[in-house]
């Protein structure tokens, strides 16, 4: 039974987490019991997850969004409050890996999509602030617009927000889950066909059709479901323990 220092040390190491700037703090934020014998995992630590996550027993609860952003209010008030009181009463640790989590060439985010969707991912691009996050890469055949929609649908259960910029025939995509809109005029400047991601912006619109590219925005949360349940089944068989993944429906 592994103790919580040796899964987060071990966490970690294996993303890479001082190799990133991120917009919180990635790794332990609170800490629960000294053992864990059982995982759960989500993808935003809402009360309603760590309520779930305490029903199921949980010594730790792991997510991609947790909590202390940059520019939010730092006081312990309200639902942040209720929130870490569950936490602390229940004794459930939470870890919580961002953009770590997004980059993991196996784990991650945009790893785990692309292999749902049939990519093969053939590099990486990125801002310039830290490791790369975006893949791009090549569906098995080219697809029809329409036909790439309808498979981002069947793969997330969540119909995306297709904006038509391009020709209808697509041989190179670029993706980047969660709210990753601004790579979107990158992925045109490589000649990519398509760009994949969560949310979409009012000036998305408009960049996609003037550089003749098609945009899928295919939800934040629906994008973001598959790391966070890697991880969590990749830390069950390391450390032969349980791990229950939890999804809390978010339509956004």
């Amino acid at each position: 039974m592994p103790v919580l220092h040796d899964l987060v040390s071990y966490c970690d190491q294996l993303l890479d987490v001082a190799a990133f700037q991120d917009y919180c703090p990635n790794g332990l934020q609170v800490q629960g019991r000294g053992e864990v014998k059982k995982i759960v995992s989500g993808v935003t630590a809402s009360q309603a997850l760590i309520d779930a996550a305490v029903g199921q027993g949980a010594d730790l609860l792991l997510v991609h969004h947790g909590f202390f952003w940059k520019g939010e209010d730092p006081c312990i008030t309200r639902i942040k409050q209720h929130r870490i009181k569950a936490l602390l009463d229940a004794e459930l640790s939470l870890l919580a890996y961002h953009l770590p989590l997004d980059a993991h060439p196996k784990l991650g985010n945009n790893a785990q999509l692309a292999a749902r969707l049939g990519f093969s991912e053939l590099g990486r691009f990125g801002d310039g602030h830290g490791p790369d996050l975006a893949g791009f890469g090549a569906p098995q055949r080219p697809l029809a617009a329409q036909e790439l929609g309808e498979r981002i649908e069947s793969v997330l259960q969540r119909r995306p927000l297709h904006i038509a910029g391009g020709a209808d025939r697509i041989s190179s995509v670029g993706w980047c889950t969660g709210a990753a809109q601004s790579f979107l005029e990158a992925a045109a400047q490589r000649g990519l066909d398509a760009f994949i991601s969560g949310e979409i912006s009012e000036p998305s619109v408009h960049i996609a059709r003037e550089y003749g590219i098609h945009y899928y925005a295919a939800g934040h949360h629906a994008t973001e479901r598959y790391g966070v349940q890697a991880l969590g089944g990749h830390l069950a068989d390391h450390f032969d323990i349980e791990h229950v993944f939890i999804d809390i429906d978010n339509p956004v």
